[in-house]
């Protein structure tokens, strides 16, 4: 019986704009079906941007329904309230798709790019030309939407495996030999 293809949200959170990116995998084929950004607006207080993301992603998870999320993880920034402050974000966003118990998973940022486009630190306009060569579409708009898409990429290229890896049952612990006792 043929597979059922694989609808990945790859989603890119920022503290300012989250873009988001919805693309089918059947195989090796990928195919994208939509992309767009979160934007809530600047002015507003920080806890009415995070309302406005969550709603705006709670909107895309009904409209397109997505079997798993795909989201880049946090990286090391050296201002930590920035660093904070996408924290923030995430959780909001990650809030808003387990709240549909959708299967969540996390990518660095260096892994998503050496899985699009070979090398882990690729720039933006190179991951942006390589998302578009690999979904065979040009990807027009804020460089959110690329690597939205380059995130739900790389889950569709290394998900399955992954999915397996924690469907697996472990078993008991091992014990570790202890040296020196017969």
């Amino acid at each position: 019986m043929p597979k059922a293809a694989l609808r990945v949200l790859g989603i890119d959170p920022g503290g300012f704009v989250a873009g988001w990116g919805l693309i089918q995998s059947y195989g090796n084929k990928l195919r994208l079906e939509d992309s767009g950004t979160l934007r809530p607006r600047r002015g507003d207080p920080f806890t009415m941007r995070l309302c406005a993301l969550h709603s705006g992603l709670t909107e895309v998870l009904d409209r397109f329904q997505p079997n798993v999320v795909a989201v880049e993880s946090v990286f090391f920034s050296r201002h930590p309230r920035a660093a904070l402050q996408l924290g923030h974000v995430r959780g909001v966003l990650l809030l808003a798709a387990a709240q549909r118990e959708l299967e969540i998973f996390e990518y660095p940022p260096a892994t998503v790019k050496k899985a699009v486009t070979g090398n882990g630190r690729a720039s933006k306009e190179q991951v942006r030309q390589m998302v578009a060569m690999l979904l065979g579409s040009e990807i027009k708009g804020a460089a959110d939407k690329s690597d939205a898409l380059a995130v739900a990429i790389c889950h569709a290229h290394s998900g399955g495996l992954l999915s397996r890896i924690k469907d697996l049952d472990p078993g008991p612990p091992r014990r570790r030999p202890q040296r020196g006792k017969p």
